[in-house]
């Protein structure tokens, strides 16, 4: 019951999750996350941290974010309203798909969500107004790991459904991603 399907990406280590939702006369049940269905992509322990994002306009863009280690992070990320465009950018050294980065259209209808490894930046475009999202995050929030790409950023080419607007002061101050960035170790 509620089971999870998981498929790769194009982009190693990001892993599509197919949520199976039962109906019956009452409603429906789904499974938002599941510590041994993921395993084996790699979700070690349990969740340490859950965060709900309520994005208010259609086209606006929040990220690309990620921590660095030791306090880098897993992230299953669901949409639980409206749809969204996630996108998850490779800045691991040692990957075959550093520096590229791939995207996946996220709504409860679709039952998609996306599992984000360490070394990975994530971010989103909301293709609807109030779009809310569920991160269920493998590693706490550590303020002073936070590090960012700019989501505009030209060299990485991301094609983005919709016009870039609503970015908060913090994400359009993001760097770009330089041609002197060597990725993150493992």
């Amino acid at each position: 019951m509620g089971e999870l399907d998981l498929s790769p990406t194009p982009l190693a280590g990001v892993i599509r999750v197919q949520r199976h939702s039962q109906a019956d006369a009452r409603g429906t049940f789904a499974r938002l996350f599941c510590a041994e269905a993921l395993a084996p992509a790699g979700w070690r322990g349990a969740i340490a941290q859950i965060n709900h994002s309520v994005t208010a306009l259609c086209g606006t863009v929040r990220g690309l974010h990620y921590q660095q280690a030791p306090f880098a992070e897993m992230k299953l990320v669901s949409c639980v309203r409206g749809r969204v465009w996630d996108v998850a950018l490779d800045l691991r050294r040692d990957s075959p798909t550093f520096g590229q980065w791939h995207a996946q259209e996220l709504s409860p209808e679709s039952g998609v969500a996306m599992l984000i490894p360490h070394g990975c930046a994530h971010g989103f475009q909301a293709l609807s107004d109030d779009a809310q999202l569920i991160y269920c995050h493998s590693a706490p929030y550590a303020p002073q790991a936070q590090q960012g790409i700019f989501a505009g950023d030209p060299q990485l080419a991301i094609a983005w459904p919709l016009p870039i607007h609503q970015l908060s002061e913090r994400d359009a101050a993001l760097p770009v991603l330089g041609a002197d960035f060597m990725g993150l170790a493992p």
